[in-house]
């Protein structure tokens, strides 16, 4: 459930990508130092497009150095670290946590369960830092997982399971912000949920496994397309007036671009990539729309 909330590459500046990637760096960096390797190994564009908002909107000091890697051993890299990345990592390590303990219990991966079991002194200890949004994800989560054993039809309901856990994580804060960050992280999250699912949804159905969309028919057919393009249409717009909402300067662009463009470029990956899989015709959306 997790990479859907990314930029186009394609409509960034140079310098706005460079500044993308020290953030995404910099959580690496900061999961791996602070939690391990396995930590690290949850590093994701979702939680990246977060430490970026609160950088913004907070105007934080961060430091930034470049720095050579595991994964980039031959040359230095910009990495930055605040405490908004800090933030960030925090919560991918609860949410992750929470996501590889609810695999466990509905698939029995040992893997997942291993992973698990590596995090969970420091999930326990961030429980305690983080009662909110640690009590928000294990509910939704709980519910969500009811929702699927009961095979729900209920589009709203489901996809806002994940909206309310993630409208508490991008709520760090106690102050004027949080009902704007409240309500982008809510949209933003049935976003997530929903694109998650339609990605999902050849596999699933090969499997049998629940999936909301199981009994639409051919999703991404021309007739049906506009349909759910226009549902998820709703949903950022909803995300994209929150963050409005907000006096954020600092990488405004960036933000923007995920917002406005980036999104939509991995739909339309997701879109290609399951109209190929069926045999369908390929569409031409994403060049409409930006």
């Amino acid at each position: 459930m997790f990479g859907y909330i990314y930029v186009n590459e394609q409509e960034l500046k140079l310098k706005e990508y460079t500044a993308y990637r020290s953030f995404y760096c910099g959580l690496c960096r900061n999961l791996h130092q602070r939690y391990g390797r396995v930590a690290q190994m949850m590093l994701n564009y979702d939680l990246t497009f977060l430490a970026i908002l609160l950088t913004g909107l907070y105007e934080l000091d961060t430091e930034d150095t470049k720095r050579r890697c595991l994964p980039h051993p031959v040359r230095k890299h910009r990495s930055v670290q605040n405490e908004a990345v800090s933030y960030a990592a925090d919560m991918t390590v609860l949410l992750s946590y929470q996501k590889m303990a609810d695999n466990w219990k509905d698939e029995h991966n040992p893997g997942g369960w291993a992973a698990a079991a590596l995090l969970r002194k420091d999930y326990e200890r961030l429980k305690e830092q983080y009662p909110r949004q640690s009590s928000a994800i294990e509910e939704n989560i709980r519910l969500l997982a009811e929702a699927e054993k009961n095979r729900s039809k209920d589009i709203d309901y489901v996809s806002g399971l994940t909206g309310r856990f993630l409208a508490e994580i991008f709520v760090w804060k106690d102050d004027i912000w949080q009902e704007s960050l409240r309500e982008m992280g809510f949209f933003l999250g049935k976003f997530v949920y929903l694109m998650d699912a339609l990605e999902d949804l050849p596999k699933d159905r090969k499997k049998n496994n629940y999936n909301l969309f199981t009994d639409c028919g051919d999703v991404w057919s021309e007739t049906e397309e506009p349909k759910y393009r226009e549902m998820l249409t709703g949903m950022l717009a909803e995300a994209a007036r929150s963050f409005e909402r907000l006096p954020i300067l600092e990488h405004a662009g960036i933000l923007r671009n995920v917002l406005y463009s980036g999104v939509w470029s991995r739909y339309v990956l997701v879109r290609d990539a399951s109209r190929k899989h069926t045999g369908g015709i390929l569409g031409d959306y994403y060049e409409k729309s930006i």
